[in-house]
């Protein structure tokens, strides 16, 4: 590995297509060469509030997030130390016990609603990128993922784009668009950005690596 890794945030709305386009990022390169670090894997622990208190929480709000271990956790990784990546419980509404033990490697992307929005997050990113997709495909997005996969019903989750998706990413997440290097539309379906994106990782790496020679 290189001395210091390469940090690509990769922002967007709920359903953006975020994940498909740092999967398709990924593809182009080893296991070995990317590491990927989401935000959602960090929102705040809520052992201590009730079950019902916890099914309140508006997980597309910035304090929603332990962005002060976020951020710790970046440091370390940037330093050459192994983390314990949280595992969050969507079912019950608060962290797991469970930790996922990452090592660093060439290349971190850090994918997240609100990874744009946080001044200490954007300062230790090389390249950030926006992806910026059509409300309409996002909530078809949200709530084919949300039912399928974590066991939601439909008017649970439309209450919940409703009442709290929509108003977040309006005040909080369609703003940090203006902070990004890159803005792909409709995501993991725009091969020519990605293309772009992968295309600038290995300009990167090659780079670092013959600075090391």
């Amino acid at each position: 590995m290189q001395d210091k890794p390469v940090v690509i945030g990769v922002a967007g709305g709920s359903g953006s297509g975020k994940t498909s386009v740092t999967r398709s990022i990924c593809q182009r390169f080893s296991d070995q060469t990317i590491l990927v670090i989401e935000q959602d894997y960090y929102y705040k622990d809520q052992s201590h509030l009730p079950f019902e208190e916890r099914l309140n929480t508006n997980y597309d709000h910035p304090l929603a997030f332990d962005n002060d271990l976020l951020i710790s956790h970046i440091y370390d990784l940037l330093n050459g130390k192994e983390i314990e990546k949280p595992v969050y419980d969507y079912k019950v509404h608060t962290r797991s016990k469970e930790v996922i033990k990452v090592k660093p490697k060439d290349v971190i992307i850090l994918e997240g609603i609100l990874i744009l929005e946080d001044p200490r997050l954007v300062d230790l990113m090389d390249i950030k990128v926006y992806v910026d997709t059509d409300a309409d495909l996002r909530i078809i997005r949200r709530l084919m993922r949300d039912i399928n996969e974590r066991g939601r019903s439909l008017d649970s989750v439309i209450d919940q784009y409703i009442n709290n998706v929509r108003p977040s990413h309006l005040q909080f997440i369609e703003p940090t668009k203006r902070y990004a290097d890159i803005i792909i539309p409709e995501g993991g379906q725009n091969h020519v950005a990605i293309d772009i994106m992968a295309t600038k990782i290995e300009t990167i790496l090659y780079k670092n690596q013959h600075k090391q020679i």
